[in-house]
């Protein structure tokens, strides 16, 4: 047989096997129409079962699984951060000791001044008042008496 006839007998038995198909394809028409009806309700009912499923089982994952996802991943980050400078356990407390010292010194300045006359400070020691007594205005200390007692006794 020549490949020309062996093409024509593949076409004769092609045409043949179609003609006897017909009927079975004819009866499976409506068929495939109604089950593809079906699967599409089913694939419906699925999607309603599987959401709350789904919503349900993300809140659980949220809930317990991403806190902790989170505490490992800030764990790991403060590992990853450079060491900080340690901290001196006594500079708080010093500083604190401090801050009372002054604040009491400051507390006792306010009683003494508190107890105190209003008036100019009355002049103690010597009741010397005359110009040996008093310099520039000023009340003469024992050091400027001696000075000026031997000024006096030695003129130059």
């Amino acid at each position: 047989m020549s490949p020309k006839n062996r093409s024509g007998t593949v076409a004769d038995g092609a045409r043949q096997a179609a003609a006897q198909l017909k009927p079975a394809v004819e009866r499976a028409k409506p068929l495939a129409k109604s089950t593809g009806r079906a699967a599409r309700r089913q694939l419906l009912r699925t999607r309603a079962w599987a959401a709350p499923r789904v919503e349900h089982s993300g809140q659980v994952l949220q809930d317990t699984v991403a806190p902790k996802v989170s505490a490992m991943m800030s764990e790991a980050a403060r590992r990853l951060d450079p060491a900080q400078p340690r901290q001196r356990g006594w500079v708080k407390p010093v500083g604190l000791i401090a801050t009372l010292t002054a604040a009491g010194g400051g507390v006792a300045a306010y009683l003494r001044n508190r107890n105190k006359p209003a008036g100019p400070p009355a002049p103690t020691g010597t009741a010397d008042t005359g110009p040996a007594a008093m310099r520039n205005g000023q009340p003469a200390t024992p050091l400027d008496a001696s000075q000026d007692a031997n000024s006096q006794a030695h003129p130059s």
